[in-house]
């Protein structure tokens, strides 16, 4: 029980921080970006577009009067992309930033390619970063006030205990055999049953089974129920597989 009470806090702390890249569905990018005005711009604002648009996020035009009436009204609920250059001697290394209306960063992604040549090399280390990047699952309509909303249902107590090791709902893939430890009605996370280590961290989201989901790894996607089964889209190779954990 000491090492799930240690799990649970990390898992607390982490949950608290800013806000998720999938909270928001329009983001700006820039003409080009201000690390690559003097050279080629390497194709990197059209590949960071498609690649955005593909995980259902709005990719503003340049004219803001073309802008949707909620976006204009709401700055707010706009993410600002920008791509750093970060190359070092022997690779080309990317840092795919995103900033909130505050100018507060809300994620960074760091990347790099072992391709010598400047535009594949950097295309293919931007390719990385933003494979890193969820799917766009925007639930408050009020992005402003989102970030106060976590802290405030963390600060609730709990309606139900965590549940019992020895009770606990079980779920499986192959070998690999994970527990359902509720946090509260909102979150919960997936742990391996053997070290309490956890392997995902589930949020609720306003759709009903729906959630944002923390791996291990540190990439965010999203997790639903299935037939009583969880599933989690598992970011891959710049695109996202279904995997299945099936209850036990």
């Amino acid at each position: 029980m000491k090492k799930i009470a240690l799990v649970l806090t990390i898992i607390l702390i982490s949950i608290a921080k800013a806000q998720s890249v999938s909270d928001y569905k329009y983001i700006a990018i820039p003409s080009e970006f201000n690390d690559f005005k003097d050279s080629k711009s390497y194709g990197l604002t059209s590949l960071l577009a498609k690649t955005l648009k593909s995980k259902q996020y709005i990719v503003l035009p340049q004219a803001k009067s073309s802008w949707p009436a909620e976006a204009q009204t709401n700055p707010c609920s706009i993410l600002n992309a920008d791509v750093l250059n970060d190359k070092s001697m022997f690779r080309n290394k990317v840092i795919l930033e995103f900033r909130d209306c505050n100018n507060k960063v809300i994620v960074t992604e760091k990347a790099s390619s072992t391709i010598k040549e400047f535009e594949p090399g950097f295309q293919d280390a931007l390719k990385m970063a933003s494979a890193k990047i969820p799917v766009s699952n925007p639930n408050i309509q009020n992005i402003a006030k989102s970030e106060v909303l976590p802290v405030q249902e963390q600060q609730k107590p709990a309606e139900a205990p965590v549940a019992n090791t020895q009770t606990a709902q079980r779920f499986t893939k192959g070998n690999l055999t994970l527990q359902k430890i509720q946090i509260d009605n909102t979150q919960f996370i997936l742990a391996d049953g053997n070290s309490s280590t956890p392997f995902a961290t589930f949020k609720a989201t306003a759709k009903n089974d729906v959630y944002r989901v923390k791996l291990s790894s540190g990439e965010s996607t999203i997790g639903y129920y299935e037939n009583g089964n969880i599933v989690i889209e598992m970011p891959k190779d710049g695109d996202f597989v279904k995997e299945v954990f099936t209850a036990k």
